[in-house]
């Protein structure tokens, strides 16, 4: 399983999003924020943007990791539907990230934001599990 969405807040989108490792998880992640954005399945990965990530820490290089994209999807004009992330640690992410030109029916929801709320990101036995809510 690479994400599932939860039902504990109405207002906003919550998910997990899992990976064996960091790279995976933060794909998984980009891939399930990106399927509230647009019709992920329809938009074909064209042109590549080059994404690159800093934070003082894991949990807040997601959130910065997430929002790039959020911001990325207005200042390129693009829906994203592949994501590959070339390097993950702890406090650094670079990325490349696919997608085409924004065509009204490939669009879902307008993300504004990563929130906070209930947000976790840890390692576990079978790698890492993220918990992120998006408001819309």
């Amino acid at each position: 399983m690479k994400y599932r969405f939860l039902d504990e807040i109405r207002s906003d989108v919550m998910f997990e999003a899992y990976g064996k490792s960091l790279k995976e998880l933060f794909q998984n992640a980009a891939e399930a924020l990106s399927s509230v954005i647009c019709k992920v399945g329809k938009v074909s990965p064209k042109e590549a943007v080059d994404v690159e990530v800093k934070a003082d820490d894991l949990d807040h290089l997601m959130i910065n990791w997430l929002q790039e994209i959020i911001a990325a999807v207005d200042t390129e004009q693009k829906f994203f539907s592949k994501f590959e992330v070339d390097d993950a640690t702890d406090n650094h992410l670079k990325a490349r990230i696919y997608g085409e030109s924004i065509r009204p029916e490939l669009g879902e929801t307008v993300v504004k934001a990563v929130t906070l709320f209930k947000f976790k990101l840890e390692k576990t036995k079978k790698g890492y599990i993220t918990r992120v809510s998006l408001d819309i």
